[in-house]
Formats: structure tokens, C-alpha cells, sequence
């Protein structure tokens, strides 16, 4: 029997790339499919020469149609950084709405299991901490944010739909702050702007007074999360993340900690709409999947930094931003 077959969208961003390894890994055929508007070719080179697995450069707000079986889809293509979405605020919407209409229809036709990628961000500023999945969100539709937030949102709206009315096997992960290798130095992200301004000599740019928390999970937990919930036959929202809490300006001081450089921590305005707290209540991934992450936030940290001090040096000076 020929091996069962997975479809990945967003397969050459953060967490599309490190699900190929992941899919490869288990005996599947991975087919990856990236527009490349934010993903890199690089994330995947390693995989191009494999049998295993075949690309598609396609974008999924368009039709989509990969020939042959196809077992398993899991929809992570969008746009995941505030930079990325305040820049291509349209597409985002597109593919949440669009992409995601195209793709649930796709796996009607293939009769396959999707598993499509929320986020956190669909509970917007909340007024409950830490956050479970039957909170419904406090979120500002035409703010800045809401691009993503609502793009995001109605994916979820139209996946359960597509369940309850056409009885498709349906998954859904409402992914929190993840970081490790292949994050980009450049794309907004708390993480990656700190470890960059550290190794840049910089000072690290703390938003409003720092007090706002965030809840980091390494890369690798959170493959075996999304992994357990795709196999599982529960078709409702699970929170992956990792739900050690803290605050930004401690989080600054850790990176500088790790880093052995000097730099101090500067203030700036907090921007719209910025979550002033974010921790996710995992009981239902612990009870469902039998999950919870297994990295230190001192070892994901040490990996991930000796990942962004391996890159090139120019990729240090492209153009740093940060909104979150």
C-alpha cells in the first residue's frame, strides 16, 4: 500500500516547514504548497530532493487542485506577523476567507481530514485570563489587528459549517506565541526582534511599560501538539501553547541575559489594540490529546538563538520592524 498523503499549505513559512519534516518524518508523501508572499524557499530546500516530497507554488485563494489521493490537509498559509498583515492587509483577509472556502472544498472532494490553523488573536485583548476555548474574544473588527483577528475568526466560522452541514472531518488549533528556528529575524515578532537587536548591538525596544505578558512555545511542542490533535477525533477549537506567562520587559531582560550583551531596554507607545495579556488554558490538550509542552523556555531559547546567530550577517540589517 503506497503511503498515505498530507497537503501543506503555507509549506514554506515557520510552521508549514517544520510540519513537512515532521509529516516526512512519520512515512508520509507531503505535498507543500506556498505562494512564497511571505514563506522562503530555504525553509524547504533540504526537502526538494526527496521522492517524498513535491511543491506547489500556488496561491490557495485561488483555486486549488492537486491530482491524485490526498488523506490529510493542514491550512497554514497566511500571513502570521503584524508586519506582514499591516503591509497585505487584503490578502490576509483572502486567504482566511477564500483560501480556506477553497480549501474545505478540496477536501470534500478528496474526502480528507483539514486541520486548519487559528490563533490566539481570536480572542483579540481579553477580558478573561488565561483563556479557554469557549471564550468568544474581545476583538476590534476595523482596528489594525483586525485583518488577521477577523480573517481568522470566519475561518473557524466556515470550518465548523463545513462540518456540521457536510459532516467533513474537521480539526481546528488556536496556535499562541510560538518561536525556534526559521522564525524570521525581520517579520515584527517580539522574539526574533529582540534576539535581532541584541546581536545588532541595539538597544531592545520594549512597547508601552512592558507589563503586558506573552506565553512562549518552542516550535517542536507545538508540531506534536498540532500532530495529536489531526489524529484525534475531536473536531472543535484546542489551545496549543505553552502556558508559563511573562512579562515583555522580563522577557527582554532573559534574551539580554542570554545574549551576554549590555543593551538596556528603551519604551515606546504600545500600539493599537496590542493584547495586554496572553496565556492559554490547555486542559482540553492535556484531556483530549494527552499533551503539554516538554521544552524549557532557558533550552528553546539557547536553540533558537544559536539558530539566528548561524545566519548570514546581512540577514541582520534587511530592513527590522516591530509592532507586537
Amino acid at each position: 500500500m503506497s503511503n498515505k498523503r498530507v497537503l501543506i499549505t503555507g509549506a514554506a513559512g515557520f510552521l508549514g516547514s517544520h510540519l513537512c519534516d515532521r509529516f516526512i518524518k512519520e512515512g508520509y508523501d507531503v505535498v507543500g504548497m506556498d505562494n512564497l508572499i511571505t514563506g522562503d524557499l530555504r525553509n524547504i530546500e533540504h526537502l526538494m530532493k526527496l521522492k517524498e516530497f513535491e511543491f506547489y507554488h500556488h496561491d490557495v485563494s485561488k483555486f486549488v487542485f492537486v491530482p491524485g489521493r490526498i488523506d490529510y490537509i493542514l491550512h497554514f498559509a497566511s500571513p502570521a506577523s503584524p508586519i506582514d498583515y499591516l503591509k497585505i492587509p487584503i490578502q490576509t483577509l483572502k486567504v482566511g476567507s477564500l483560501g480556506t472556502h477553497n480549501l474545505l472544498g478540496f477536501a470534500k472532494a478528496k474526502n480528507a481530514r483539514i486541520l486548519v490553523a487559528s490563533t490566539s488573536e481570536v480572542y483579540g485583548d481579553p477580558n478573561v485570563h488565561p483563556q479557554t476555548e469557549d471564550y468568544w474574544g474581545n476583538v476590534n473588527p476595523i482596528g489594525p489587528r483586525g485583518v488577521y483577528d477577523e480573517a481568522k475568526r470566519f475561518q473557524e466560522a466556515i470550518t465548523m459549517a463545513y462540518h456540521t452541514y457536510h459532516k467533513l472531518e474537521t480539526r481546528i488549533v488556536r496556535i499562541f506565541n510560538t518561536y525556534g528556528p526559521r522564525m524570521r529575524l525581520n517579520d515584527g515578532r517580539v522574539l526574533p526582534a529582540f534576539i535581532g537587536q541584541a546581536l545588532r548591538g541595539e538597544d531592545l525596544t520594549v512597547f508601552g511599560d512592558g507589563s503586558q505578558t506573552r506565553s512562549f512555545c518552542y516550535v517542536d511542542d507545538l508540531i506534536e501538539g498540532i500532530y495529536r490533535l489531526l489524529m484525534s477525533d475531536y473536531a472543535y477549537p484546542v489551545n496549543i501553547g505553552n502556558p508559563a506567562e511573562i512579562t515583555i520587559r522580563e522577557f527582554g531582560e532573559e534574551i539580554i541575559k542570554l545574549t551576554g550583551t549590555s543593551q538596556e531596554l528603551i519604551c515606546k507607545p504600545l500600539p493599537q489594540d496590542d493584547p495586554k495579556q496572553r496565556r492559554p488554558d490547555i486542559t482540553k490538550a492535556r484531556e483530549i490529546l494527552g499533551w503539554e509542552p516538554k521544552i524549557s523556555r532557558a533550552e528553546g531559547l539557547k536553540l533558537t538563538y544559536d539558530y539566528f546567530k548561524s545566519l548570514p550577517s546581512e540577514e541582520l540589517y534587511k530592513t527590522a520592524h516591530r509592532f507586537e
